[in-house]
């Protein structure tokens, strides 16, 4: 008994250990968020601000307009997240469902997409987007992620397909229901949750990706968050430690908000459309 306390004892301990290790980068960009520039290079910094202000929220919003960055990333995120889904789903379910020999082969082809680089693939990508004039559009660029992404998330579904037990699916065809309810009532509640981490998936890499943005988007006007806040680097490489770490800290928010929204559905689907009813 007092082995096994003392067990979970130190599993706790390992457990806020590691949890102080991942949150201390975010606490340390918020105290230095508030910090004037004089605090910042003090010889013994200091985790809470002597002398707080919102100097740095106020640079990061008038000089590199973050809002109007944010709202682009958000809007190339979101469509990105959704065209994703749309696409892997119907696909997901047809490669774990029926096996051939081409499906087979396409998800080697899946595996070995995810080993090519940024850099290989970015000049053809510019040359075909230029061909159908979609550089320097949000459109292109949302294209661009979603063919990014779709390899993962058409793995990670077909995965969540494979652990639905056909059975289920043979009760509801018994009782009568046609393929198309059977996917709408059997299948599609159980999948929420795969769903629901495929749209995370595709969200944060969409929301943090930096490269692709860099290259495909020419106007200020349409760039994303992650090339705005790199804006606040000089071109030695001096940074302006105030306001990227006030955008860093703001662009965090909606990664936590949209997460917050869809983790109960993580774990609401597990179960729901098991049963008849």
């Amino acid at each position: 008994m007092r082995a096994s306390r003392l067990a979970r004892t130190l599993q706790y301990g390992a457990l806020a250990v590691y949890m102080v290790f991942l949150g201390f980068p975010l606490v340390w960009m918020l105290s230095t968020s508030f910090k004037p520039p004089r605090e910042m290079v003090e010889i013994h910094p200091t985790l809470i601000p002597h002398n707080p202000t919102l100097d740095n929220y106020v640079a990061a919003f008038t000089e590199q307009e973050l809002g109007r960055a944010a709202l682009n990333s958000l809007q190339v995120s979101l469509s990105s997240a959704v065209l994703t889904v749309l696409v892997a789903l119907p696909a997901a379910y047809a490669l774990a469902r029926f096996k051939t020999k081409l499906g087979t082969a396409a998800l080697g082809w899946v595996l070995l997409s995810q080993l090519f680089p940024f850099v290989l693939l970015v000049i053809p990508l510019f040359l075909i987007l230029r061909q159908v004039d979609l550089v320097n559009t949000h459109a292109g660029l949302i294209l661009v992620y979603v063919v990014w992404a779709l390899p993962f998330a058409l793995w990670m579904l077909q995965g969540f397909v494979r652990n639905i037990p056909r059975e289920l699916e043979e009760a509801a065809a018994v009782d009568g229901a046609t393929r198309l309810q059977v996917l709408r009532r059997v299948v599609a509640p159980l999948l929420a949750p795969g769903v629901v981490a495929t749209s995370l998936f595709a969200f944060i890499s969409a929301w943090n990706e930096f490269f692709f943005a860099l290259v495909l988007l020419k106007s200020p006007d349409l760039a994303t968050l992650p090339v705005t806040l790199a804006r606040f680097v000089g071109v030695e490489g001096i940074a302006r430690l105030g306001p990227l770490a006030a955008g860093s800290l703001l662009a965090t928010i909606p990664s936590l908000i949209f997460f917050a929204f869809l983790q109960r559905r993580l774990t609401s689907g597990s179960l729901a459309g098991a049963v008849k009813g």
